[in-house]
């Protein structure tokens, strides 16, 4: 704008169009003075209101969530917009100069920074708005379901249900992280090509998502380095680069971390400072259908060439593993409610009742898994009417295949 009221865009103006021009220099220094306040004060609150946001997310619901909150894209473009709108108006301030005969005000110029206040007023109302929205438990926990289904409805359409028959790999080479953090995602197509060149068959140790530590084995494989391709060390050093690091965890990467998250967030509620059940059975709903879901997938995962011959092992969480987790945070901080006890009856009731599942040792784990929901619930109630409300969801659940599953 400064180039183009050089070359004369406010002189052509007030000369065709007047109403597009400010024209007066105390008016236009008014102007914008007020803009420049007001845009800072702005600004403030915005911030203002983001520190909060992120207080309240990790006091009432998980520290965890807030890498979710603080990615929001939206607000960072609003206060990027306030940003720009605030320098611009400082620029245009300081282009003014004291008035002269053939000083053409940058009017047209001036003329913009209202329509960029206005659009920072508008973007203002929509970042209150949207401010309220992200602050209430049930929006988070929703992102946290829906990039997690995503995620987890992508690894069951990509796997393949193949036994594969993966042989033992004690005796295998190891390969040693060479630096710490959280493994966040791993190149399946640059280790598949390494497999397929150098005749390997890989392994990798870690679950995604886990804490490595350096020193400890990462990738094992069996194979000898070609000679026209290097030595081991070349290879195990390209290996190694195919495994990304990083120091924050992301649902995108890993849905186990969606379990986490919904179970901190349903744990915190139950806790006596908050006291908040109802949001700890809109948890509970969430996991219901995550489990559901899980359900559809094997606990053993492979990568395979267009041979159909699995190259890579993939340790993954197993569903073992994942319910036990969930379920003893929940028994232990929610046994005495019995309210959240009977939804979660109600979970094992419907995950007990899925046709889709892969693996039929899942009903066996769920079966574990009521048995000890079954022993803290009566252990933690005194009071007849809730003893005899537990003993007939569990008269429920066994109705539901008495023939095969006794508990």
């Amino acid at each position: 704008m400064i180039y183009l009221e050089s070359i004369g865009i406010s002189k052509y103006l007030v000369k065709h169009y007047p109403v597009l021009v400010v024209n007066n220099t105390e008016t236009a220094r008014s102007l914008l003075t007020t803009f420049i306040a007001g845009l800072i004060s702005i600004m403030v609150f915005s911030f203002s209101l983001v520190m909060i946001l992120l207080n309240q997310a990790s006091s009432n619901f998980s520290p965890r969530v807030l890498p979710g909150l603080i990615s929001n894209r939206r607000h960072q473009i609003i206060l990027g917009t306030y940003n720009a709108a605030l320098l611009y108006c400082i620029f245009t301030l300081v282009s003014i100069t004291p008035n002269g005969d053939k000083y053409q005000m940058p009017g047209f110029s001036v003329l913009l920074s209202i329509v960029f206040m206005t659009l920072s007023l508008g973007a203002f109302i929509y970042f209150i708005h949207s401010i309220s929205q992200e602050i209430q438990v049930n929006t988070i926990m929703d992102k946290i379901f829906i990039k997690s289904k995503l995620r987890l409805e992508k690894l069951v359409e990509a796997e393949k249900h193949i036994d594969a028959g993966f042989e033992d790999t004690s005796d295998w080479k190891n390969i040693m992280a060479n630096s710490t953090g959280y493994m966040q995602d791993v190149s399946l197509k640059a280790l598949a090509d390494l497999a397929e060149s150098h005749d390997l068959m890989i392994e990798v140790v870690p679950i995604k998502g886990a804490y490595i530590l350096k020193g400890i084995p990462v990738i094992k494989y069996k194979g000898e380095a070609s000679d026209h391709m290097g030595d081991d060390e070349d290879l195990e050093s390209k290996l190694l680069d195919s495994i990304t690091f990083s120091n924050s965890e992301l649902i995108e990467d890993n849905y186990v971390l969606a379990f986490k998250q919904i179970t901190e967030i349903a744990v915190k509620a139950m806790s006596p400072g908050i006291n908040d059940p109802g949001t700890c059975i809109n948890a509970i709903d969430y996991l219901t259908e995550l489990f559901a879901l899980r359900m559809t997938k094997k606990d053993h995962s492979y990568y395979f060439n267009d041979d159909e011959k699995a190259l890579i092992h993939i340790n993954t969480v197993s569903f073992e593993e994942l319910l036990y987790n969930v379920m003893a945070a929940l028994r232990t901080y929610c046994k005495h409610d019995v309210i959240v006890v009977q939804k979660l009856f109600v979970m094992f009731q419907y995950l007990l009742q899925q046709n889709n599942i892969l693996d039929e040792n899942y009903k066996e784990v769920i079966i574990k898994e009521i048995v000890n929901l079954k022993k803290d619930a009566l252990d933690n109630h005194n009071n007849d009417r809730d003893i005899e409300l537990i003993k007939s969801y569990i008269t429920k659940l066994q109705n539901i295949n008495p023939s095969e599953y006794k508990f």
